[in-house]
């Protein structure tokens, strides 16, 4: 058998390397022709909830403006730690786009001594969708009937005091609550959010903080009270519940959602995203479908995104460390 000779298996080597430098450089798309294949979101949370809902409207929108199908794509786990991770890691091509909220890309950096991501390092923010501004509710049965009221009766009442939370997101809200008033209340946590609403119903706890979505219907049934609202205005559907400056607490801690893709997508496709987004945020339909479920419609602009991004880390990590709050995965 002859063996091949050393300028054949040269040859052949070089041949190789030059078809894979072609094939790598046809693999990465020209921007301005973006896209031209399905676009994947995905979401850190079962289907049905204010995240998964934003992803399937802002997808069908997308779809229809880009001309190419948008996949939404469910991977629950580790307070969206693993849908997180998955994103970081998939290819920067903009392809695989992350509904980023603030548990996730705000909070779990300031609780978790390690994470599998890091929120700054890598990913772009491209725009954020909407927020959730926090009610802080009270049994409709309970003699407490303002902030004040309650901070006054967790002072007089230490060890019977407690809030439900179904996060560390509620959980660092309400200790920031803690913080600002001096009110002592002990957490008992809870699997989800309407289970931790259902905790203040059934009298389980004495009071907690939730996004409007799983508790507007019960303040408007009145099985609930609602004292304030931990944001920087009133609601439109609560106009006559304060926000939390205005009850005395300077506690503002909306919590938001919105479109990361890994760091190194090529701007020219984090623009054509953005200004996507932003368009679509401001779409009348848009707006009314989410409003029923507590959400405030945003659409801001990357660079605004990432500065609210960089300030919430900062805020969060201050609220745990002084409540020495820390999480394990």
């Amino acid at each position: 058998m002859r063996i091949p000779g050393r300028h054949f298996l040269m040859g052949t080597c070089l041949g190789w390397i030059a078809l894979a430098a072609i094939t790598s450089a046809s693999a990465q798309e020209d921007p301005s022709k973006y896209p031209t294949q399905p676009i994947h979101i995905i979401v850190g949370f079962t289907p049905g909830g204010g995240n998964d809902i934003i992803a399937r409207i802002v997808g069908q929108k997308l779809s229809e403006s880009l001309g190419q199908p948008v996949v939404i794509e469910n991977k629950p786990g580790g307070g969206a730690i693993v849908a997180t991770e998955y994103v970081a890691k998939s290819a920067p091509d903009g392809y695989t786009l992350l509904v980023g909220a603030s548990g996730a890309m705000a909070i779990n950096p300031a609780v978790y001594a390690k994470l599998p991501y890091d929120p700054v390092r890598d990913f772009a923010a491209v725009s954020e969708l909407g927020s959730f501004p926090l009610i802080l509710i009270v049994n409709a049965s309970s003699p407490i009937k303002s902030v004040a009221e309650l901070v006054a009766y967790a002072k007089a009442n230490p060890d019977k005091t407690n809030y439900s939370s179904s996060s560390a997101a509620f959980q660092l809200a309400t200790e920031l609550f803690k913080q600002k008033t001096g009110a002592p209340m002990q957490e008992i946590p809870y699997k989800g959010a309407n289970d931790s609403v259902m905790a203040v119903i059934s009298n389980q706890v004495t009071a907690t903080i939730a996004d409007a979505g799983p508790v507007s219907g019960q303040v408007k049934g009145g099985q609930v009270r609602a004292l304030a609202v931990a944001a920087p205005k009133r609601m439109a559907d609560f106009p006559d519940v304060p926000t939390m400056k205005e009850a005395g607490a300077d506690v503002d801690a909306v919590l938001w959602s919105g479109i990361f893709v890994p760091k190194a997508t090529p701007p020219a496709i984090v623009r054509k995203l953005e200004g996507e987004l932003m368009r679509i945020a401001r779409l009348p339909d848009v707006i009314a479908r989410l409003k029923p479920l507590g959400i405030e419609s945003v659409g801001n602009s990357s660079d605004e995104f990432a500065k609210i991004l960089a300030s919430d880390i900062a805020r969060w990590t201050d609220v745990a460390r002084a409540g020495n709050i820390k999480m394990e995965q």
